[in-house]
């Protein structure tokens, strides 16, 4: 197959992938919604169904299978993240017991995606309102402690392409040293192969691997540093293995 042909039979396999998603996203919420509505648990069975069902996809539609490393945690940790497209989110969710995320407030009033994201306990904020918003989320993941759960964060705050820098806020600093709970650092490579935006997927391992916790009580700035530096170094290495090549 001539070169231009297969990148656009690629392309092509990528947006039915991309379509499917989307609709099964619609379908799996009618299914699991009037269960849902009165047990968490189901809200959980659903995205986990749901995320599973991507993965799979993935893997034989557009060739990109998944891997999930480390030692998946429980219990009531802090999970920060490297966050480099949807499919990250994809694979901590399907591997996580409990997960709950720190999100955007806009992200709330989407259609099905908002209303899983309350019932299964994720926290809002405004990003717009630094101060305020930081504020709101300790209040907010505080008065939320009864859950307990695998809370999400992704200390850069957005997604971040491959080989691109930006920094590490404190929110994530603030809620580790607020909340007195275990935070477990995770890598990822998947944006080599999922990108930000766009329709193309490339095949290949899209990893997640979850690194050693970072126990509670050490100082707040001293965490940061450790925090950006283990999350770096982890992720530059699953991408090299992927063959980025920075």
């Amino acid at each position: 197959m001539a070169p231009a042909v297969s990148l656009a039979w690629r392309w092509l396999r990528s947006l039915i992938f991309v379509v499917q998603m989307y609709a099964m996203m619609a379908v799996l919420a009618v299914f699991f919604t009037p269960f849902a509505i009165f047990s968490r648990d189901w809200a959980f069975r659903a995205v986990h169904t749901y995320c599973g069902w991507v993965r799979w996809t993935a893997a034989w539609m557009v060739g990109l299978r998944s891997e999930v490393r480390g030692t998946v945690p429980s219990g009531e940790v802090i999970v920060a993240s490297k966050h480099q497209s949807f499919f990250d989110i994809i694979l901590l969710v399907h591997a996580l017991p409990r997960p709950k995320f720190i999100m955007k407030r806009e992200l709330q009033w989407a259609p099905i995606l908002g209303w899983y994201a309350k019932r299964i306990g994720c926290v809002p904020v405004d990003r717009g309102k630094r101060g305020a918003a930081v504020a709101a989320m300790v209040e907010q993941v505080a008065e939320g402690r009864g859950e307990a759960g695998q809370l999400i964060i992704y200390p850069q705050g957005t997604r971040v392409a491959p080989g691109a820098a930006r920094p590490y806020k404190m929110g994530t600093g603030i809620l580790y040293a607020n909340l007195g709970n275990p935070c477990v650092p995770a890598a990822t490579n998947v944006g080599v192969f999922w990108p930000r935006t766009g329709i193309f997927r490339k095949p290949g391992l899209a990893v997640v691997e979850f690194l050693d916790p970072i126990p509670p009580g050490q100082d707040q700035s001293e965490f940061m540093v450790r925090l950006e530096q283990v999350i770096e170094t982890a992720s530059d290495r699953l991408m090299a293995d992927a063959g980025f090549g920075g």
